[in-house]
């Protein structure tokens, strides 16, 4: 997997785990997209319509294997860096920062090589997401279904 898809499927992962999508979390990936071209030349709206498809017919499988692909993919630190902002940013686009997100993340954070003195250096101010989580379980447990998660739609 290329590493801008595992990029966008990070975002749209963290975007999902709590079973909606926010408008903020949207903008987020525009800007990340059209701005920061995070994605590179990745057909965007294709693959989020991909991935809606895929997560609404797979539930917690297709985050599953996100987390499968994320640790397969032996990512150097800038590489899991930009891994780490873009789950972050993504998770806090909202504004409304939910335990199934923090705990999502932590499950990403587990996948990767890069030491949480790399991740705070970079983004101090981040340190909650680093802490231990209480939960021990590797298998999820979400209290609500994937069969309707849909794009808000964009204000002009």
């Amino acid at each position: 997997m290329a590493l801008n898809e595992l990029y966008l499927r990070t975002a749209f992962c963290c975007m999902a785990c709590d079973g909606e999508i926010a408008y903020e979390e949207v903008a987020l990936l525009n800007k990340l997209a059209l701005t920061e071209q995070v994605f590179g030349d990745l057909d965007i709206q294709m693959s989020i319509n991909n991935y809606i498809e895929s997560i609404n017919k797979l539930g917690k499988v297709f985050l599953e294997e996100y987390l499968e692909d994320v640790r397969n993919a032996c990512l150097d630190d800038s590489s899991s860096l930009q891994l780490v902002k873009i789950a972050i940013d993504t998770i806090e686009a909202d504004n409304q920062v939910e335990y199934s997100e923090v705990s999502f993340f932590k499950r990403i954070r587990k996948q990767l090589s890069i030491k949480d003195e790399v991740i705070l250096e970079a983004m101090p101010d981040k340190e909650d997401y680093l802490l231990p989580d209480v939960e021990t379980e590797d298998i999820f447990d979400w209290s609500f279904s994937f069969q309707s998660i849909q794009l808000p739609e964009l204000k002009a």
